[in-house]
């Protein structure tokens, strides 16, 4: 294995570390969107130090989300109907993936109980058995009902080598008060500087013909027990005395070693990691939700790539969805590249990255190994007049800085909402927090939206009693464009039409996304 260091686990999101050069064996910081299949093609070989990936678990759900799940080549129920199928799916895309890892490199795939069983198998064969390093059980909830056996609490993340020095980092956590409380009971004339302490042997198994092996202070390792010798030499023993680090029973026992509780560096993290809640509701690190049912919390990201990677390298998620490893990798001053099939999902990121991070999408700057950018996203008027209508509505709200609808039936007529600058929160008794002041989104993939459309947006305004509302789509008709100036005549009310071709010229989705 490589040199190990050691490192404390926080759980508090670190602040951005400031990224080295960029490789030179690919481009980084970039969001790519498409197939990772394909786009993995195009990578050559050995060139990304850590892996990551958060594929569709085989669990036959689907998520009506941000950025509308039933309706891309994630969805279970329409790509994955068994786990044959699911197994086939992934197996050339992590045969990509083993190719483009560097020997130094590791891979950590994330999934669930559905078929993690026959994950390992394939992973087994590609990167080969004796490359499997680890098991790792994230304890995601405390709790799951479930009437037909145990409740299942937790995902399983596997992690593969691709060499003999694999990168890795040893990190510490706390230990538990329970572990603390229980052990940690004596107290001597150190207790104000140094904390209680704890016993624990001072010799270890086996005979020694050397200096471990003598007597100190009329004590014979080798007569305690079946034998044993000293842990220290006897010159060790007596400036641990000095210091006032042994432990002489009062009845003339063995003498031990004081561990104080003070002292304590950490932990070292094991296979099973439960100190990491989920973005559930009631969780503290509930504030990252962006409402995908799947998103992983920044803390869980942040201690596979501390342990896997160092500064500078380079982190590749290939199903990247709302971007986590990417915020992550970019606050730890690693290089990353991000892959997802869904446009939205690219915004998505792509948003998250600025906010979060600081980061501006800009060709420029990225250059210069200071901003990001993102590849292949549907850009031509013909390309987003093809994609999915779910998607098309949330590229359009999301290109005029607004939030999408998580539904894609029964969504009264909205398709998204901004929430202008000077709209300030409010709140109700018994309520969360929320914007009062929004404008409302209608998305229509047509060719030319006529007047009927318009009536029915109109509609949404009054019942809303909303004073301005934005409509896109790829072309008004003369009937459509009349009835939005008479709406404005008798009620006040502004309906701005935009064209796809507005958004595009304009670099809307560009600047606002």
């Amino acid at each position: 294995m490589a040199k190990k260091k050691a490192s404390k686990s926080k759980k508090t999101t670190p602040k951005a570390v400031s990224a080295g050069k960029p490789s030179a064996l690919v481009d980084t910081r970039v969001i790519y969107c498409g197939d990772n299949l394909d786009q993995l093609k195009n990578f050559p070989d050995g060139c990304v130090d850590l892996i990551y990936i958060d594929p569709p678990f085989n669990s036959n759900r689907n998520y009506e989300v941000f950025w509308g799940e039933t309706k891309e080549k994630r969805s279970f129920e329409d790509r994955h109907a068994s786990t044959q199928a699911y197994i086939e799916f992934m197996r050339p895309r992590c045969v990509e993936l083993h190719r483009v890892l560097k020997k130094t490199g590791s891979f950590y795939y994330h999934c669930d109980w559905h078929a993690s069983h026959y994950v390992k198998i394939m992973l087994d064969q590609i990167f080969g058995e004796n490359s499997f390093e680890n098991e790792i059980v994230w304890k995601r909830t405390s709790a799951h009902a479930d009437t037909h056996g145990f409740g299942h609490i937790h995902d399983i993340i596997f992690r593969y080598s691709n060499g003999k020095k694999p990168t890795f980092n040893i990190e510490l956590k706390e230990y538990s008060q329970s572990y603390l409380e229980g052990y940690f009971k004596h107290t001597d004339e150190y207790v104000d500087t140094r904390g209680k302490f704890r016993i624990n042997d001072l010799t270890g198994s086996g005979l020694r013909n050397g200096e471990t092996g003598k007597t100190w202070r009329g004590f014979d390792p080798s007569k305690i027990g079946k034998g044993r010798h000293w842990m220290r030499t006897p010159e060790d023993l007596e400036k641990l005395v000095a210091e006032g680090r042994i432990y002489f029973p009062s009845k003339g026992g063995v003498p031990s070693l004081k561990r104080y509780v003070n002292e304590l560096k950490g932990q070292p993290i094991d296979s099973i990691w439960d100190d990491i809640p989920s973005l559930t509701t009631f969780s503290s690190a509930a504030k990252e939700s962006l409402g995908y049912p799947t998103q992983k919390p920044l803390a869980l990201l942040d201690r596979i790539i501390k342990a896997s990677s160092n500064p500078n390298d380079i982190v590749l998620d290939a199903f990247c969805g709302c971007g986590t490893a990417l915020v992550s990798a970019e606050n730890l001053g690693r290089q990353w590249i991000g892959i997802d099939i869904s446009p939205t999902a690219c915004r998505v990121m792509a948003k998250r990255l600025r906010d979060v991070c600081g980061m501006r999408e800009d060709e420029k700057l990225w250059r210069i190994g200071r901003g990001f950018i993102v590849r292949d996203l549907p850009w031509t008027l013909e390309q987003l007049s093809k994609i999915p209508p779910f998607e098309f509505e949330n590229w359009a709200v999301i290109a005029l800085g607004g939030i999408p609808n998580k539904a894609q039936v029964g969504d009264m007529g909205i398709d998204g909402r901004i929430y202008p600058v000077s709209a300030t929160p409010k709140k109700k008794e018994g309520e969360l927090d929320f914007m009062d002041v929004w404008y409302p989104i209608q998305v229509k993939q047509k060719e030319k939206t006529g007047r009927p459309d318009i009536d029915s947006f109109e509609a949404v305004m009054m019942r809303e009693d909303r004073t301005k509302g934005f409509f896109v789509s790829f072309d008004f008709s003369d009937g459509a464009m009349s009835e939005i100036q008479s709406f404005f005549k008798k009620s006040g009310k502004s309906i701005i039409p935009l064209t796809v071709k507005d958004i595009l010229d304009e670099q809307i989705a560009y600047k606002l996304a």
